[in-house]
């Protein structure tokens, strides 16, 4: 019994120390980014990076989840005599749920795991020690541009997902279904309140800061050699996966 509750208590510290340590690493990097010397250009390079390099597969995966959303809302909604409400049920999914934690997720993947393998491969090379050595602060100088872009881009890219996957809720009901165009825009419009949008900026900037703030930790703090990088690449799009659905959550419960 002593010892299933040493256990307990053993991870219950690590766990804990392992929650404080992430948390001093994102308000440091955060504080350092609105300190002297600024780098504009690495924020602008960043945001290139995070933002612009991931339109592609944002737009993608926007186009074919609005469509999904439409194909499966009509079937459904023509059980109740109610197709008229197709715009509305799109744009709602996508502003409230989808079009963040989506956008997330694609970002993580794509963005988060890069991200982490590279500063990684600066840690395990002694490169963040050597700019220690000369004076320039690592998480300033690697860390903090890199967490003010993912706060820019994610919630851009957001929108972006939002708009993309209403017109292809809209390609798919009215140009394929036969829904009216009229009744697909207003529905949206009467449907969609202020709490809505600002629900969903909320949700963007958070899992921006949620999926740059993992990726730059686990590579921050990357075991030594490849099988370390590795190790810290996967567990970044694990963790910000899960992080990410939990705090939608959360998140969701204050804009209900």
């Amino acid at each position: 019994m002593l010892t299933a509750v040493r256990g307990v208590g053993r991870l219950t510290l690590d766990y804990t120390q392992r929650v404080g340590r992430f948390t001093l690493f994102i308000l440091s990097s955060l504080a350092l980014a609105i300190l002297p010397p600024f780098r504009p250009r690495r924020i602008l390079a960043e945001t290139y990076f995070i933002g612009f390099s991931s339109l592609l597969i944002i737009g993608l995966t926007a186009a074919f989840t609005g469509m999904v959303l439409g194909l499966q809302g009509y079937y459904t909604l023509r059980k109740f005599g109610a197709e008229s409400a197709l715009g509305s049920a799109v744009a709602l999914s996508l502003i409230r749920e989808l079009g963040p934690v989506l956008t997330a997720l694609m970002v993580s993947g794509r963005a988060g795991s890069a991200i982490t393998a590279e500063i990684g491969i600066m840690r395990i090379t002694e490169q963040l020690d050597a700019l220690d050595t000369m004076a320039v602060h690592p998480l300033q100088y690697v860390v903090s541009p890199k967490m003010v872009a993912g706060l820019v881009s994610v919630p851009l890219l957001t929108a972006i997902f939002d708009v993309v996957g209403i017109l292809g809720g809209y390609a798919v009901g009215v140009g394929l279904l036969g829904v009216s165009s009229g009744s697909y825009f207003s529905g949206m419009v009467q449907s969609v309140v202020n709490l809505d949008v600002k629900g969903g900026v909320v949700k963007s900037v958070v899992f921006g800061l949620i999926v740059t703030g993992v990726a730059c930790y686990n590579g921050y703090y990357t075991d030594r050699g490849a099988e370390g990088v590795s190790r810290a690449t996967t567990h970044t799009v694990v963790t910000s996966a899960v992080l990410v659905l939990g705090w939608d959550y959360i998140l969701t419960s204050f804009f209900m």
